[in-house]
C-alpha cells in the first residue's frame, strides 16, 4: 500500500529543526548515570527495572513492580530512595492491615483537649508497599487519594505529601492464596508496571562473586546519596519541559487507540494511558540528554506504560497470550510518523 502524502496542515517531521535540542539536559543525564552507578553497586543486572524506575521517578509517577520473590524488587526501591537522597518508608501489606495503619490516625490529648495527628508511613517521599495485593480493598483504597492528589484526608483535614513523592508497590505474580486483586481504577494510577525476570547466568555468577567478596552480607552503606530532593524536583521540571511534537502525540494516541479495537483485548487503555505513554517518553528522552521525544522513545516505554491497563479476552488468556505480545503486535502495525 502506497503511503498517503501528508496534507498541507500536517507537521513536517523531516524538518531537521524538529528533532534538535534547544534545552540543556546534561544535568539530568548526569543524575541518571549517578543513580545507575550507585544502585549497581548492589544490584547486578536488572538494568531494565532500574531504568524504568528512574524514568518513573523523573516523570513524577508511581510504579508497580511484579516479579517472583528474590529478584531485588524491594532492594532496588530502597536503593533508589537512598541514592536519590529522598525520605524512605516501607509498609508490608497484610490481610489485617487497616487504612489508619497506612495513613495515620488522630490521637486525643487529654491535657490540651484536642486531637493530634500522628502521620503513618505513607508520609515519606518514596514509599515502598510490599505485596500490595495482600491487603483488602479498604486498605488498598486508602491509597487512591494519596497517589492521585498527593495528599491524605484524615478526619476531614487534608495533609499534603512532601515533594517529590512516589509510591513503589510490589506484587508476586505466582502466589495468589490470600491475595486481593487490585481494581482496574487503582492499577490505572500506576504510571508504569515493571515486570522483573530472573538474571542471566553470568549476572547471577557476578552477584555471587560480589556477595562473597564483601563478607557474605549485603552492605547498604556502600550506596550513598548522590542527589537530593531539590535536584530530583529540578529534573522532574526539566522532563515536563521536554517537547513532544504533534506527530509524536498523534502516534501515542494511535497506539493507545489500537488497544481499544484489538480483537484479543476485552478492555483497551484509557486516555490516562495516553498521557502516561507521553510522560514516559519524555522521561526516556531526558535520560538520553534530549529535550524532544521521538517515536523510538514511545516504543521503548509502551510495555511498562500499557501492560497493566489492558485486559485480554478470556479465550486469549486461556491460550497463554501475554499483554506484552499484543502490545508488540500493535506497535508493529501502527504506522511510525516520518
Amino acid at each position: 500500500m502506497e503511503p498517503t502524502p501528508p496534507s498541507a496542515d500536517a507537521p513536517n517531521t523531516s524538518d531537521p529543526d524538529l528533532y534538535t535540542s534547544h534545552l540543556e539536559l546534561g544535568s539530568v543525564r548526569t543524575a541518571v548515570d549517578a543513580l545507575r552507578e550507585e544502585i549497581g553497586r548492589l544490584v547486578v543486572g536488572q538494568a531494565a527495572m532500574i531504568d524504568e524506575l528512574i524514568a518513573c521517578l523523573l516523570a513524577g509517577g508511581h510504579a508497580l513492580i511484579e516479579g517472583v520473590p528474590g529478584v531485588a524488587k524491594t532492594l532496588t526501591a530502597k536503593l533508589l530512595a537512598k541514592a536519590s537522597g529522598l525520605e524512605y518508608s516501607r509498609v508490608q501489606f497484610t490481610p489485617d492491615l487497616m487504612p489508619a495503619d497506612v495513613l495515620g490516625t488522630s490521637v486525643f490529648r487529654p491535657q490540651q483537649g484536642d486531637f493530634e495527628f500522628h502521620p503513618g508511613p505513607v508520609f515519606a517521599q518514596i514509599v515502598l508497599i510490599d505485596e500490595i495485593n495482600r491487603a483488602p480493598a479498604k486498605t488498598q483504597a486508602a491509597l487512591f487519594e494519596v497517589m492521585e492528589e498527593r495528599q491524605a484526608t484524615v478526619d476531614g483535614t487534608r495533609y499534603p505529601m512532601a515533594a517529590p513523592f512516589m509510591v513503589v508497590a510490589t506484587q508476586n505474580p505466582v502466589e495468589h492464596e490470600g491475595t486481593y486483586n487490585l481494581p482496574e481504577a487503582q492499577l490505572d494510577r500506576f504510571l508504569f508496571k515493571v515486570v522483573v525476570g530472573y538474571p542471566s547466568l553470568d549476572e547471577e555468577v557476578t552477584m555471587l562473586e560480589r556477595f562473597q567478596s564483601h563478607g557474605g552480607f549485603l552492605d547498604l552503606d556502600r550506596v550513598h546519596s548522590v542527589l537530593d530532593a531539590s535536584t530530583v524536583e529540578d529534573a522532574q521540571r526539566a522532563v515536563r519541559s521536554v517537547r513532544a511534537e504533534a506527530a509524536v502525540l498523534r502516534y501515542a494516541a494511535e497506539i493507545v487507540g489500537a488497544t481499544r479495537a484489538h480483537p484479543a483485548l476485552a478492555l483497551g487503555a484509557s486516555p490516562r494511558a495516553t498521557l502516561a505513554l507521553v510522560r514516559g517518553a519524555k522521561a526516556v528522552a531526558a535520560m538520553s540528554g534530549r529535550d524532544f521525544a521521538t517515536p523510538d522513545d514511545l516504543r521503548a516505554i509502551v510495555a511498562p506504560a500499557l501492560r497493566h491497563r489492558i485486559l485480554l479476552t478470556p479465550e486469549r488468556e486461556i491460550e497463554g497470550v501475554r499483554p506484552e505480545g499484543v502490545l508488540r503486535r500493535i506497535v508493529e502495525e501502527v504506522e511510525v510518523p516520518r
